[in-house]
């Protein structure tokens, strides 16, 4: 499998996960300064009344643009082009296909995001471009500038900039010969297709997972061997509430004995089903919390301040071996009915139930949802236990693969950056 020769490529030239030590470069390798290898081109202002047009041949970039579906690895698609009867008017500068583009003003240098554009394009005045000679190997250097923090850089003004002058005078080391250039960027590379297929991968089974779980919670579709109507239950028969801990973030700790989910972990954090796998924050030891606060198996707890959208979102209490408490802007909700564990937490956190959430949730800046309005809910659910848990089942098992296959692409981006470190500084060279 592509996997299987990625890892095997990794362990044959010895690409670690970590750095972070002393490099000495290759003696046949060459120290030079980023200027001597290419030219850096500022970008151009773009007024208002030429932006929006998609029909033009040239895409201008602008900062957002990095955030495009498509722009993950490349600059493939921007929200604005413009014409050559315009850009000769604008006097903008036309940067080559295969320059490495990067934000130069604001907050957005910090983010390091380098990236190369796919066809000739031009640039708004928070960007530049970087175009490389024809003795380097472009693809060898996107990678150096993604391994170089130009945060470190930034001229300390009100508005952080980078200049020309500063990036140029960065000392980069690389083989002088082009062919190994080209070897290191196309083994990094592959390791960026495996890491792309991965998310793509991700991605697909997210959007089954939710086409899942709306088609299974609405009861649109129902598991074989399971038939009846469903129960139709209000908030404040179905539940009883469970008195919540108040105390703040700071008196919370990694070590105490007693578990505490703030409402800004609740989804977030957890997902729908909160267990043993999940690392809790703990109650400092000096404070005294009521026993019948305690939180049990199947128990839901509902963040209900916050100022993002994790206002009425929920978690289940699924199996945990420590003493846990609902904490603050929460609220701790305890079945009166016998539930399967993790059907409810998936259940309120679809839209069947959410979106009648929505018209009670207020506040602008800070939204809240309150215990009234909780209660004025409904949950239409089956009756039958052993259909929760059907339903619960399949849906964990889907959330189990997704994890799975995070955790794979979280490795081999850890794998990747290993050998990054390894084979951009000389200390793994490949066979050529």
């Amino acid at each position: 499998s592509t996997r299987k020769r990625i890892l095997l490529r990794g362990k044959q030239y010895g690409f670690k996960e970590d750095g972070g030590y002393m490099v000495t470069y290759p003696k046949d390798w060459r120290g030079c300064l980023l200027r001597e290898l290419g030219i850096f081109t500022s970008g151009d202002g773009f007024p208002l009344q030429y932006q929006g047009d998609i029909s033009g041949i040239y895409p201008f970039y602008k900062v957002s643009d990095f955030n495009n579906v498509g722009n993950e690895r490349v600059m493939s698609f921007a929200n604005n082009y413009i014409s050559e009867i315009v850009a000769e008017k604008l006097h903008c500068h036309i940067i080559p296909s295969h320059s490495i583009i990067f934000a130069k003003i604001g907050a957005a240098i910090y983010l390091e995001r380098k990236r190369l554009n796919v066809a000739d394009c031009c640039v708004d005045n928070n960007m530049m471009a970087f175009t490389a000679n024809e003795n380097v190997d472009v693809h060898y250097l996107c990678y150096v500038f993604q391994k170089l923090n130009f945060g470190d850089f930034v001229r300390v003004t009100a508005l952080p900039s980078l200049s020309p002058k500063i990036i140029g005078g960065i000392k980069i080391h690389l083989p002088q010969d082009i062919a190994e250039q080209k070897a290191i960027a196309a083994t990094l590379s592959s390791f960026d297709t495996h890491i792309d297929n991965l998310t793509a991968l991700i991605e697909k089974k997210k959007a089954i997972r939710d086409g899942a779980l709306s088609d299974l919670m609405s009861g649109r579709t129902r598991l074989a061997g399971f038939s009846g109507e469903w129960e139709t239950y209000h908030f404040c028969s179905y539940f009883s509430l469970i008195p919540n801990n108040t105390l703040a973030r700071n008196k919370l700790t990694d070590q105490g004995s007693i578990g505490n989910v703030h409402y800004g972990d609740v989804l977030i954090k957890y997902g729908d089903v909160l267990s043993d796998k999940d690392r809790v924050p703990r109650i400092k030891e000096e404070y005294t919390i009521n026993e019948n606060n305690y939180l049990q198996e199947n128990d839901v707890i509902i963040a209900d301040t916050a100022e993002d959208e994790t206002v009425g979102k929920v978690v289940q209490i699924g199996k945990i071996s420590i003493p846990l408490v609902s904490g603050l802007h929460t609220v701790a909700c305890r079945p009166n009915k016998e539930t399967a564990t993790g059907f409810l937490g998936y259940y309120m956190n679809s839209a069947h139930y959410h979106d009648q959430l929505y018209q009670y949730i207020t506040g602008i800046k800070v939204s809240s949802i309150s215990k009234k309005s909780l209660n004025a809910t409904t949950l239409t659910i089956p009756s039958n236990l052993q259909e929760q848990k059907a339903i619960a089942d399949i849906l964990t098992s889907m959330d189990t693969e997704i994890q799975n296959l995070e955790a794979e692409r979280d490795k081999m981006q850890a794998i990747q950056a290993g050998a990054m470190e390894d084979l951009l500084t000389g200390r793994v060279r490949l066979p050529m």
